[in-house]
């Protein structure tokens, strides 16, 4: 699986020039129509406290993944420490108010997770996030580590900045030494932001990759071009719970 099925025939259309195109290639509408969206949460765990917090939350995953499906769940190695980020999928608003209710209600997941679970954490953040409209969601080929990088774009939106940022994700895509999982468009939360969410046998391996990737001048051209739009970036490198659905 490409991860993004139509990334790198929109190479092409890449060099064709902005306007009104670089919308139609990056707007979440498509994403929209069908529903779907993804809520992308941040828990910051105590320091203290990390291996209870995965172990319970090991012990009563099952409890939470019975209302709505978990993406992948995973702990913060390296760009910041005791976080856990989590991502969960749903088809509509009104399912996620539904499984919300169905949660407050829920007496086991209550008693056996959250109120034990929230004297954990010094932090909660959520977002909600569309995948762009050239990504499907990709799956790993085996075990491995992920990297999420969160890029903030200047205002103006994808019509603005997102054919330079396609460009820029496909080159580094083509390169081969990463797999793309997923590109998330945020809804509620930062706007004009975008995760990045790669695949990679190991640390090691990324290093490596990324070593070629800044001799590579094609990869060098396209980030020259998006970066112009970009304001900020941020990346963790993250390793996959014993229970994340992707490894």
């Amino acid at each position: 699986m490409l991860g993004c099925r139509a990334l790198l025939a929109g190479l092409a259309a890449a060099g064709r020039g902005a306007g009104l195109q670089a919308s139609s290639s990056f707007a979440t509408g498509p994403r929209q129509g069908d529903g779907t969206f993804y809520e992308l949460r941040t828990y910051t765990v105590k320091p203290d406290k990390m291996k209870d917090f995965l172990e319970l939350t090991d012990r009563n995953i099952h409890l939470r993944t019975a209302h709505s499906p978990l993406v992948g769940y995973w702990t913060s190695e390296f760009g910041g420490l005791n976080k856990t980020f989590h991502i969960w999928k749903y088809d509509s608003f009104a399912q996620r108010a539904a499984v919300r209710a169905a949660l407050a209600k829920d007496q086991e997941w209550q008693e056996k997770y959250m109120s034990q679970m929230l004297p954990l954490l010094t932090k909660q953040k959520n977002e909600i996030a569309y995948l762009v409209p050239w990504c499907e969601l990709g799956s790993p080929p085996k075990d491995g580590v992920y990297e999420l990088v969160t890029f903030q774009m200047k205002p103006g939106g994808p019509a603005v900045w997102g054919q330079s940022f396609k460009a820029a994700i496909s080159t580094h895509l083509k390169s081969g030494y990463t797999k793309l999982i997923g590109v998330f468009h945020t809804e509620y939360g930062h706007l004009n932001r975008v995760h990045v969410l790669w695949w990679n046998e190991s640390a090691d391996s990324r290093a490596s990759g990324r070593h070629r990737a800044h001799e590579d001048p094609r990869i060098v051209a396209a980030v020259r071009e998006s970066v112009q739009f970009l304001e900020s970036q941020r990346n963790f490198l993250l390793l996959p719970t014993g229970f994340s659905p992707l490894k």
